[in-house]
């Protein structure tokens, strides 16, 4: 895996080692003597990681990194504290203050490879969330997400794997402090059915539970859908280097070296619990500009840029299975009368409740569509002409027969009719062209006095 790398550090000699042995394994390197140099840097051009001194003049790494956070276009830029300092308290500045990890010198060098390849990873799929949520925004979908509160790391769900009850209860204690719930199983198995079904913020888990191993389960979390994304926090001896960088490589998002400092602990579950939650507001903003993009917001029919699209792949079908496909092309008759007399919000109702009973006469495979104001359209796949013909004259009669319920209408009650004009073909032909075919049936069924089906001759042979 390829990425950028920002090194930055005021010792020239330390500069030249960590450059030499980041391009030996293939990764591009660029270098700072100071933190304002750095963060000057990181303005032109964004690193996918940085690894940050802590002892520099004028600017210390903790500014560095509190401001690089600070910053809302690199607020999940992946920083790790490379330093000297030993202290579990700096370690813990270090978290709070942003960094991804903190690592002391002399660092095992497979070590820091394995964490550098993670955090790129983990940077990448934000990075794709944000384009996607950018994206969106161009078509004026959806205002972007809120950038991630400092303090949206409380009150969280968590599922801790540990065989080891005593050592459970204290991690359960330490998180108790904000609000999080904790759920303990002992094994592999009652883990792996829990993660599955439930949806938890962080999953902790020791990299040996009882005589079971632990990335067996960070593989089984990270192969399955549910799970895929759910961060995974291991806990692992000092001694178990080669262990711990499996772990990362198979996917674990951070890890906790025994014995356990609680304010590590919590400082590290935050950062993972924060991230989490912003990621998911980013796929859940995506996922509803994607329904916004798609859908009719009214009805919650699809709109006429998926019916097309739906329709030039039902084409497609056609023309390998030979089968049929009909269109139904609908529209509500005299529907500005409605919305002149009663109002627009009478005239939505109309909308909805139609879009209602059309959908209840298709099969579920079916689909109907709104593809204009009271313009909509149906898809009947491997159905010939005489089959939609049955369906179409019986949505026209249920329409016609059962009065809406509209607020403002003499009684509450509205009767409105509606014409169809329908088109069926088992030949290669395009969505576009069938659907004018429908029009053209439809433009018949207004002349012909309204309330009818009309078909395209060449529908019925």
């Amino acid at each position: 895996m390829s990425a950028r790398i920002l090194v930055v550090d005021d010792i020239p000699a330390n500069v030249r080692l960590l450059e030499a042995k980041l391009a030996a394994e293939y990764f591009e390197v660029v270098s700072a003597s100071s933190g304002k140099e750095a963060l000057e840097l990181i303005d032109k051009q964004i690193p996918d990681i940085v690894l940050l001194d802590v002892m520099m003049p004028e600017m210390d790494g903790f500014e560095v990194c509190a401001r690089i956070r600070a910053n809302p276009k690199t607020h999940f830029l992946p920083v790790v504290m490379v330093t000297a300092l030993s202290d579990p308290s700096d370690r813990v500045r270090g978290l709070e203050a942003g960094a991804d990890d903190f690592l002391t010198k002399p660092v095992n060098d497979l070590a820091l490879f394995a964490r550098v390849r993670s955090l790129v990873r983990l940077k990448m799929i934000m990075d794709e969330w944000r384009m996607r949520e950018q994206t969106s925004g161009q078509f004026d979908l959806l205002t972007a997400a809120t950038e991630p509160d400092q303090n949206e790391d409380r009150n969280a769900s968590v599922l801790l794997v540990e065989g080891f009850a005593p050592a459970a209860q204290r991690i359960v204690q330490v998180l108790s402090k904000d609000g999080d719930k904790v759920e303990v199983c002992e094994s592999l198995g009652r883990a792996q059915e829990l993660a599955t079904s439930n949806r938890f913020d962080l999953i902790i888990t020791n990299i040996q539970v009882g005589g079971e191993d632990g990335l067996r389960l960070c593989s089984h979390l990270r192969s399955q859908e549910e799970t895929r994304q759910t961060p995974i926090l291991l806990i692992v001896e000092e001694f178990d280097m080669p262990r711990l960088i499996k772990g990362l490589d198979i996917g674990a998002s951070d890890y906790l070296m025994k014995p356990i400092d609680p304010n590590e602990l919590l400082a590290r579950v935050r950062i993972q619990i924060r991230r989490r939650r912003y990621q998911d507001r980013l796929r859940a903003n995506y996922e509803r500009s994607l329904s916004l993009a798609l859908t009719d917001s009214l009805t919650g029919l699809y709109n006429r840029r998926y019916a097309m699209r739906h329709m030039e792949g039902l084409m497609e079908r056609v023309k390998e299975s030979g089968k049929a496909l009909s269109v139904l092309v609908c529209d509500l008759d005299h529907f500005k009368n409605v919305n002149d007399t009663y109002g627009h919000a009478a005239g939505d109702e109309v909308l909805k409740q139609f879009a209602q009973r059309a959908t209840a006469s298709m099969r579920n495979f079916d689909m109907v569509a709104r593809t204009g104001g009271e313009e909509f359209v149906c898809l009947l796949p491997d159905t010939d002409g005489q089959s939609a013909l049955k369906v179409a004259e019986r949505l026209c009669r249920r329409v016609a027969e059962t009065p809406m319920k509209v607020d403002g209408a003499p009684n509450g009650e509205l009767t409105v009719t509606v014409s169809i004009g329908l088109a069926a073909t088992s030949r290669v032909m395009s969505g576009e062209e069938l659907l004018k075919v429908a029009d053209a049936a439809l433009y018949r069924a207004k002349q012909s006095g309204r309330n009818r089906v009309m078909a395209d001759p060449s529908a019925m042979l």
